[in-house]
């Protein structure tokens, strides 16, 4: 029974590929289609033509025999009757014209001394009789003509083509020039119908054959022209899955050759500006990363000098000049908001370098929002809606960053109180931050995880670093999350993070992330 299934679906899957082929905007079965349809056009109007002159010379052939000897016959024979023959004289003479070379049946009609139309046909009662001619035949034999200069006879020869319960045939009548009876003509064509009718089906054979033919030269065109177009796309899918050292194999001096080559061309040229381009970022994430690491040890002695002049600032002996502490205060300021711009440098260099890895561990959701809050000392600006109990298995320090860009982001630039709530869905822990501010602007909404974006161009410096929410984003993307920011119906922006319950199976494959997926999700401050 399974080899029945595997059978059929394999029969299935092969007749499935089949039709695709020769699906109906398939270029392929297009070209086999106008080839047919020309073939078919071309040999029908050909055999039509062949089958109309070759009918009538066939026709007009046997005709003018057939009358010439009837002609011949009446000349002959009927002239030679006196002007009021008996009927046996009629009967007689009609047998004797009938055998001639062709063999056609006669009727001799006249009239006796008595007056009396008498007749004689050369098939004896049941032979050829008057009602076999037509009326108006018969009515163009009996009708005297007036002589002219070139014909001077009163009365002509005249002939037409029947058909007699489906066969056809070739009537034909006139009189004795000089008088005498009047003889009529009854010639089968049967003969030359099936001649025409095996030159018929000549035709036909031809013409399915010529259809056969073009079919098949159209389908081998199709192949010959489609499949350096097949070979084409598949490169090109190949070059647009990144695999940059694609290239066809060119043949030719045709114009798909033409094609193929500048194909590689282009490929050639988009490889090597990739790899400038992979060079030159690599060589700016390096000159960051050096440039972060060597800024780390002149800031840490400043930071230190700095954390003696806060002291000495918040002392009650008052141990610095009241002139130069404003100066103090900026300096202090500034040193740590350089520390941190520093610090955010270093983290994303690590992801986009793709060095960045979780540390994972089993984490109290609403423990570690609650430890996140207190550590900054936000517990009056945030309400908190989480349920104790809920875990999940995430990199607690990673958890602990995202947590305070969006709480901090929201308190600076939204409004108090900043709401935390926590809930699972399926298999994910979704956490949202909302604020009660005036929301963000739709224009800007694309933009809040752009690096160093600025929401105001007249406000370019601000105490944050501008990185903030890119590494949120970052690092909701190595525990394989995300962040989407949005505006709430009751006012405010509303920042909703989504973890995985569980990031165990996607940290290997997110700390292995192509750096360029770190570069298209950047963000920033608000």
């Amino acid at each position: 029974m399974t080899n029945a299934q595997g059978g059929l679906r394999g029969w299935a899957a092969g007749r499935k590929g089949a039709l695709s082929r020769l699906r109906f905007t398939s270029l392929r079965l297009r070209l086999v289609v106008v080839f047919g349809l020309v073939a078919l056009t071309a040999a029908v109007s050909a055999s039509g033509i062949a089958y109309w002159l070759n009918r009538e010379a066939v026709l007009t052939r046997a005709q003018d025999a057939v009358l010439r000897d009837f002609q011949q016959e009446m000349q002959n024979r009927a002239a030679a009757l006196p002007v009021h023959p008996s009927q046996d004289q009629l009967q007689h003479t009609a047998g004797q014209m009938a055998n001639s070379s062709q063999r056609f049946s006669v009727l001799l009609v006249a009239q006796d001394a008595g007056g009396k139309t008498v007749y004689g046909n050369s098939g004896g009662l049941n032979g050829f009789v008057m009602e076999d001619v037509p009326k108006s035949l018969r009515a163009a034999v009996d009708r005297k003509q007036s002589p002219s200069s070139d014909n001077k006879a009163s009365y002509h020869l005249y002939w037409q083509r029947i058909d007699e319960h489906g066969s056809p045939y070739l009537v034909a009548g006139t009189n004795v020039i000089g008088g005498g009876p009047t003889g009529y003509m009854l010639k089968s064509l049967e003969p030359e119908a099936k001649d025409l009718n095996s030159l018929a089906w000549s035709l036909g054979i031809a013409t399915g054959l010529a259809l056969i033919g073009a079919a098949l030269l159209a389908q081998a065109a199709a192949t010959t022209v489609l499949k350096p177009v097949h070979r084409l796309g598949v490169a090109a899918r190949r070059l647009g899955e990144g695999k940059l050292d694609t290239r066809l194999r060119v043949s030719g001096t045709d114009e798909l050759a033409d094609l193929s080559r500048t194909f590689n061309n282009a490929a050639e040229a988009l490889e090597k500006r990739v790899a400038d381009m992979a060079a030159r970022d690599e060589a700016s994430r390096r000159f960051v990363a050096d440039m972060s690491h060597e800024l780390r040890t002149p800031l840490t002695a400043i930071t230190a000098v700095t954390e003696v002049l806060e002291e000495e600032l918040e002392s009650e002996a008052g141990g610095i000049d009241p002139m130069i502490e404003p100066a103090v205060r900026l300096v202090v300021s500034e040193t740590r908001r350089l520390n941190d711009l520093v610090e955010n440098l270093m983290e994303v260099t690590r992801f986009d370098a793709g060095t960045a890895r979780l540390v994972l561990d089993d984490v109290d959701v609403a423990d570690q929002i609650t430890a996140c809050i207190d550590a900054r000392a936000w517990l009056d600006a945030v309400d908190l809606d989480a349920e104790r109990g809920l875990h999940a298995r995430l990199d607690p320090r990673r958890l602990d960053v995202i947590l305070a860009n969006l709480v901090g982001n929201a308190l600076k630039h939204g409004g108090s109180p900043v709401r935390v709530s926590v809930r699972a869905a399926d298999h994910e822990i979704v956490i949202e931050v909302q604020d009660h501010g005036p929301g963000i602007p739709e224009d800007v909404l694309p933009h809040v995880f752009d690096r160093f974006y600025k929401a105001s161009a007249s406000r370019p410096r601000s105490e944050g670093s501008g990185l903030g929410l890119s590494i949120a984003l970052e690092n909701a993307h190595i525990h394989g999350g995300g962040i989407t920011a949005a505006n709430s119906p009751k006012g405010g922006a509303v920042f909703t993070l989504r973890l995985p319950r569980d990031a165990s199976a996607l940290a290997e494959e997110a700390g292995k992330k192509d750096p360029g997926k770190g570069n298209a999700s950047k963000g920033g401050a608000r």
